[in-house]
C-alpha cells in the first residue's frame, strides 16, 4: 500500500480512534467511581497509629472495603452514609471467647436464634465459639450465617471441647482417636479448637494434629493438679492461646488453679517468669477479665462496670425475667469475686511487659446479662486496669484477628478487607465507654441499625412459660 494512502486512512480514522479512546476512558472512570456504599464524615480508627483521623470517604463494593480517604464527590454510590463530627468508625469487634450457650433454668444449651443478633447489635462482627455443647448445631448456625439465611457475626467454630469438659469424655483417649476427630472437624471448616480439663498427653496430640491443619488451639487449663496441664507446660508444647489465667510456678500442682489464682500478685519472681514465658513464645493471653465478676455476685450498685446502659433484661421473655429476679444466689461465688480482683491487678503489668492480649467475654448468661454487651464491659475493664484506650481497641480488633489467623480479612479498616465496621457516638479514646453507643454496624458490607436489631429480640430469649422450662 502506498505511504500516501496509508496516511490518508490514518487521518480519516483519527476522529473515530479519539472517540473510542474517550469512551474507553469514560468507562474506566465510571467503573472506578461507583460503590455499593460510601461512608463520609466522622472519624476513622487507624490501627497502625492508634488514632482517629477525619474520614473523607470509605467505599465498599461486594462486601469489601475498596477505598479509604477518597473524595466523596467522585463516587456514585447506591447508598451513602453521612456522619457528623460526633461519630467514630471502628473496625468490627472480635470476641475470641464467645459463647452462644446459656444457662437459664436447669441446663446449659445453645441459643441459635437470637444470640447472633445481640452480638451483632453490639458491634461484634467475628466470634470464636470457644467450646460448643452442641457442635453440630453450631456448625449448622455457621452455615446459615455464611449463606445469608441468618444474620450474625462471622462465626468461627471450635467444634466440641477436647477434655473432660465434654460430656462423655472419660479418662485419656487413644491418640489416633484424637487425631481422627481433629481431621473430621478440620474438614468441616472449624477455625480452631478448645481444650478444657484435658490431660497432658491428649493436649500434646491435639496441638500437633491441629497445627498440621494450620489451625490454632486454645485452652482453659489448670495447675498440673490431678493430671491437668499448667499453662506454662502448654506453652512449651506449642499451644497458641491461653484462656483466663497465666499459670506458672505461682500455681503449684499440689492444689487446683482456682485455689492459687486468687492470690496471684504481679511483681513477684513467679509472675515475671510466666509473663516472660508468654512473651518468648508469642503465646496469646485471652484475659476474660469480666467473666469471673459475673460469677461473683457482682452487682451494678457495687461494681459500676456491670451497670446497664441498655435494658438487657427486656430481651428475655417475661417469664424468664421473673425467674431471674427470683433466682437464689449460686453457691461458692465468693472465690470468683477474689479471682476477679486478682486478675484486674495483674493484666496491666502483663501488657506493659509485652504480653499479647485478646478480648474474650466467656459469659454464659443466667438471664441477667448477655455476652454481646459484655464486649464493652471487657473493654472498660481493660482500660480501667491500666491499658490505654487505643490499645484496648487493638486488643478487641486486630489482636483477635491475628490470634485467629484471619487478619488478612479482618481486624482493621483497610482496602481489600471485609467491610466490618462499627459506627459509634463519641470518642472512645476520651472515654472507652463510648463504644457502648453503637448506632450502626456494617458486616461484610451489609448495614444494620442497632436499635432495630435489638427491637427484634425484645422478650424473645428463654422459656415463655412453665411448660417450656424443661427445654432450658
Amino acid at each position: 500500500m502506498p505511504k500516501s494512502t496509508l496516511n490518508r486512512m490514518i487521518e480519516t480514522m483519527k476522529p473515530c480512534l479519539s472517540a473510542l479512546l474517550l469512551l474507553l476512558f469514560a468507562t474506566l472512570v465510571s467503573a472506578q467511581s461507583t460503590a455499593d456504599t460510601l461512608i463520609s464524615g466522622g472519624f476513622v480508627f487507624q490501627t497502625e497509629t492508634g488514632e482517629f483521623v477525619p474520614n473523607s470517604g470509605i467505599t465498599i463494593q461486594n462486601a469489601r472495603i475498596t477505598h479509604i480517604g477518597v473524595d466523596p464527590t467522585r463516587f456514585k454510590a447506591r447508598r451513602t452514609i453521612e456522619l457528623d463530627d460526633t461519630q467514630y468508625i471502628l473496625p468490627g469487634l472480635i470476641d475470641c471467647h464467645a459463647h452462644y450457650n446459656v444457662r437459664l433454668v436447669s441446663k446449659r444449651r445453645e441459643e441459635f436464634q437470637y444470640m447472633p443478633i445481640v452480638y451483632l447489635a453490639n458491634g461484634v462482627t467475628v466470634t470464636f465459639s470457644c467450646g460448643e455443647f452442641d457442635p453440630e448445631g453450631m456448625y449448622n448456625l455457621r452455615k446459615r450465617i455464611e449463606s445469608g439465611e441468618q444474620i450474625g457475626p462471622r462465626l468461627i467454630n471450635s467444634g466440641p471441647y477436647f477434655g473432660r469438659a465434654r460430656p462423655g469424655w472419660r479418662g485419656e483417649k487413644p491418640e489416633q482417636e484424637i487425631r481422627d476427630e481433629v481431621d473430621f472437624w478440620a474438614k468441616r471448616g472449624v477455625g480452631g479448637f478448645k481444650a478444657k480439663s484435658i490431660d497432658p498427653d491428649s493436649l500434646r496430640v491435639l496441638i500437633d494434629q491441629a497445627h498440621q491443619h494450620g489451625l490454632t488451639v486454645t485452652g482453659h487449663l489448670d495447675s498440673g493438679f490431678r493430671n491437668s496441664v499448667n499453662p506454662r507446660d502448654a506453652i512449651t508444647m506449642g499451644i497458641d492461646r491461653i484462656e483466663h489465667f497465666l499459670g506458672g510456678d505461682a500455681m503449684p500442682d499440689s492444689q487446683s488453679a482456682y485455689a492459687s489464682l486468687q492470690n496471684i500478685q504481679s511483681g513477684t519472681p513467679q509472675f515475671k517468669k510466666i509473663v516472660q514465658h508468654f512473651v518468648d513464645h508469642k503465646t496469646v493471653f485471652d484475659a476474660t477479665l469480666t467473666a469471673y465478676g459475673y460469677l461473683g455476685e457482682t452487682t451494678p450498685e457495687t461494681h459500676e462496670e456491670y451497670e446497664y446502659w441498655f435494658d438487657e433484661n427486656n430481651l428475655f421473655t417475661p417469664h424468664m425475667q421473673k425467674l431471674a429476679r427470683n433466682a437464689k444466689p449460686a453457691k461458692g461465688m465468693e472465690i470468683y469475686q477474689r479471682i476477679y480482683r486478682a486478675k484486674q491487678k495483674t493484666i496491666g503489668d502483663f501488657f506493659r511487659a509485652g504480653g499479647i492480649i485478646t478480648l474474650g467475654t466467656d459469659h454464659v448468661s443466667n438471664g441477667k446479662h448477655l455476652p454481646g454487651f459484655g464486649v464493652h464491659r471487657e473493654l472498660d475493664a481493660l482500660v480501667r486496669n491500666g491499658i490505654p484506650a487505643s490499645e484496648a481497641i487493638k486488643i478487641a480488633t486486630i489482636n483477635g484477628a491475628r490470634a485467629l489467623k484471619i487478619d488478612q480479612d479482618h481486624g482493621s479498616i483497610e482496602p481489600g478487607k471485609f467491610a466490618d465496621l462499627v459506627i459509634i457516638q463519641g470518642d472512645p479514646l476520651n472515654n472507652i465507654r463510648n463504644t457502648r453507643n453503637v448506632q450502626q454496624v456494617v458486616r461484610a458490607g451489609q448495614l444494620h441499625d442497632t436499635r432495630q436489631l435489638l427491637d427484634s429480640v425484645r422478650e424473645k430469649i428463654g422459656p415463655a412459660n412453665v411448660e417450656e422450662e424443661t427445654s432450658w
